[in-house]
């Protein structure tokens, strides 16, 4: 072979290994996974991580379904959407065999109703949606229970996450209905609560909920434990308080669209967040509970005694967790139209 032609192929090798390179597809929530996980996922494997975000379940839903699971190896719902994305055939099945990790995770957390066997999904992290306040402002002896959120002193000072099922869940709440109610008159019943809760809030937060409350917009409102974690780290005065009511609690988990392409690097890369210190990294930076058991053991005791990650027993017996309310979504859907546009 000619030597300019040795030169050439030289030239064009490292354009065609680039190409070659493996590639997972991830679409997780904002601020859900730290930097340093992604990149020694990418240094362990070589596979090359695609990053991107959503702000809600349901948009992450309507663009999986748009694409028909096309462009996504790894997505994160919540328990809720993995019934229904399951349902739909938007999913495919996990490989059990594949994950040498899964040995690590916690049994509670496994074989639900809402994905027997896991089949479809591995459980990720598990937390809580309850109260955030601003001990600056608000008292903590008043706020205990969910119906403080309707104090009149709190008028356009609330966040609430922009979650049509958590919203509309403290109505049922606080009605004495479950979370999880399928009765569209006792869906109407919590709609009509929450509409006069309306001149308190000042904004729904579907990306950034603890965000209001450093920038002293609001100061209190429903939200996610990991927020009310990240927001404490930063504002000290942000507290997070369980309603004597119960907190409403969720898992989110990792799934793999049916039409992935890279359902082989999505494997591994389930498997390699399942490693128990994945798991603590990720705690740390997320603040809420990891579906790993193993990881426990590598945590600080600081950590694992702070009541805003691992609530006790007690409260968790409370509280309630999201299940699929099926068909009746739709008028979930509809009375959450009606609250947003004001009708």
């Amino acid at each position: 072979m000619k030597k300019w032609m040795i030169f050439i192929c030289i030239l064009l090798l490292p354009a065609a290994v680039l190409a070659a390179k493996p590639s997972v597809y991830v679409y997780n929530w904002t601020e859900y996974m730290p930097d340093e996980v992604l990149s020694a996922f990418q240094k362990e494997t070589g596979i090359k991580v695609v990053y991107s975000t959503y702000e809600s379940n349901e948009s992450m839903y309507a663009k999986v379904k748009l694409v028909k699971g096309k462009g996504y190896d790894v997505v994160f719902p919540s328990t809720y959407f993995v019934h229904k994305m399951r349902n739909q055939g938007l999913l495919a099945p996990i490989d059990r065999s594949k994950l040498t990790n899964f040995k690590h995770l916690d049994p509670m957390l496994l074989d639900k109703p809402y994905d027997p066997g896991n089949r479809y999904s591995i459980p990720y992290v598990w937390g809580s949606t309850a109260l955030a306040y601003n001990a600056d402002h608000v008292t903590p002896g008043q706020m205990t229970s969910w119906k403080d959120l309707w104090r009149p002193e709190l008028k356009n000072r609330l966040v609430m996450n922009d979650d049509l099922r958590e919203v509309f869940g403290i109505g049922l709440i606080i009605n004495g209905y479950s979370v999880n109610d399928t009765n569209p008159d006792h869906i109407r019943t919590a709609f009509e609560s929450v509409k006069k809760l309306m001149p308190n809030i000042r904004v729904f937060s579907g990306d950034s909920p603890k965000q209001p409350l450093l920038n002293l917009e609001a100061h209190a409102g429903m939200i996610w434990n990991g927020e009310a974690y990240m927001a404490a780290e930063e504002y000290p005065a942000i507290r997070y308080a369980y309603p004597k009511e119960g907190a409403i609690f969720w898992v989110d988990s990792m799934v793999i669209p049916k039409n992935a392409k890279n359902k082989d690097a999505a494997h591994r890369f389930i498997d390699f967040i399942l490693k128990p210190e994945m798991a603590k990294l990720i705690c740390e930076y997320v603040g809420y509970a990891p579906a790993n058991r193993t990881a426990l053991d590598l945590m600080d005791r600081s950590l694992k005694d702070n009541p805003m990650i691992f609530p006790d027993p007690s409260v968790v017996k409370k509280g309630e967790f999201q299940m699929d309310v099926g068909e009746a979504i739709l008028v979930y859907e509809r009375y959450w139209e009606r609250l947003k546009t004001g009708l």
